[in-house]
């Protein structure tokens, strides 16, 4: 008896409680086909309903309360509406812009992004392998080396995929990067115009198109203003951190003690540049100035605040979601390279050298 008192107290509060609303809900509401509001909400189709109707119809989806159901659509269509990103290192402070922009683009679109954080010692394959299994319908990848297996691997597996911040050495998916050559030429103009001769390069580690082609930028700047190539100095670290840039600043001003100025590749090198001037004792800029490479929030706040070269970071992330976007949509979408520029923001790390 109380059995069947709980049932039909159960029934009562069901048929009490208000219907969840529907897709045709959505569609009276707005006066329109239920196929065009299961577009207009769709990732992968919004871009066949007129921008001022796809409006309409989310505010009146999101007025009613209506939730897509999920499940029920990707088996309908295919997709499961995520995308996957693949990080270098989370706590790096140079990729929450790109992420931001990527974030934001994507979600504009109706995606969801899932983030996985690679890491020193993660397999990008493996950890790509996993997102795949997972139905992501696009990856963003902002960790290839020049040579990276897990490029052929997603050609492979058939995923849309799009680089960020980095290229591989064959050209063989999209991307996105700023342009690495022309960002270091800025900062070697720059110390040139200052008066410096002697200046050393703490580049990135050169499997990785930021180090290899910032090296290179670097190299061409200096041998156009006359440096022999016996002269030019130059010292790689193995990774983009704080004490990498510090070992490989010790080296450098080992070798060449007479430097009047580094160039960073990143401006994490350019932190452990100055440990190292600080540990030799060398004042920032009156004995050694310091140029950086990205301009990582709060570089304003360091002691002297450091002159460094912004790049694109969230107009970066931005692009390669719209173009990993159009991939979704159409497989055989054209696979633009898009090379952004760089900016010199000078702040107090640079001065002329002294005498």
């Amino acid at each position: 008896m109380n059995h069947n008192h709980e049932s039909l107290s159960r029934r009562r509060a069901k048929a009490a409680a208000p219907s969840r609303p529907t897709i045709k809900d959505v569609a009276s509401r707005c006066g329109v086909h239920p196929s065009t509001v299961s577009r207009a909400l769709s990732p992968a189709m919004s871009h066949l309903v007129a921008d001022d109707v796809a409006k309409r119809i989310r505010a009146t989806a999101a007025a009613l309360g209506y939730r897509p159901n999920i499940t029920a659509a990707g088996l309908r269509t295919g997709r499961s509406g995520l995308v996957g990103v693949l990080a270098p290192d989370i706590a790096d402070p140079n990729f929450p812009p790109v992420l931001g922009g990527v974030a934001e683009a994507l979600h504009e679109a109706g995606y969801a992004t899932i983030v996985v954080d690679v890491g020193p010692h993660g397999s990008p394959v493996e950890l790509a392998d996993r997102l795949i299994a997972r139905g992501v319908d696009g990856l963003v990848l902002a960790t290839v080396s020049l040579h990276d297996p897990v490029v052929e691997h997603c050609i492979d597996a058939s995923i849309p995929v799009v680089l960020v911040n980095r290229t591989d050495a064959g050209k063989l998916v999209p991307s996105v990067a700023s342009d690495d050559e022309a960002g270091i030429r800025l900062a070697v103009d720059h110390l040139l115009a200052l008066g410096h001769r002697r200046i050393g390069h703490v580049a990135g580690p050169q499997d990785i198109s930021t180090g290899a082609l910032r090296r290179a930028g670097f190299e061409a700047g200096m041998a156009q203003a006359g440096v022999p190539g016996e002269e030019i100095a130059v010292e790689a670290a193995p990774g983009y951190t704080r004490e990498a840039g510090r070992a490989a600043a010790l080296r450098l001003l080992e070798r060449r003690p007479d430097l009047t100025s580094i160039v960073a590749a990143n401006d994490l090198l350019a932190l452990g540049v100055y440990d190292a001037l600080a540990e030799r004792g060398l004042n920032c800029p009156n004995e050694v100035s310091v140029v950086g490479h990205n301009d990582m929030p709060y570089l304003d706040m360091l002691s002297p605040p450091l002159t460094t070269v912004r790049i694109a970071q969230r107009e970066m992330g931005d692009r390669a979601a719209r173009l990993l976007l159009a991939q979704i949509r159409d497989p055989d979408a054209r696979h633009d390279h898009v090379v952004l520029a760089p900016q010199l923001i000078v702040r107090g790390s640079t001065a002329a050298p002294r005498g």
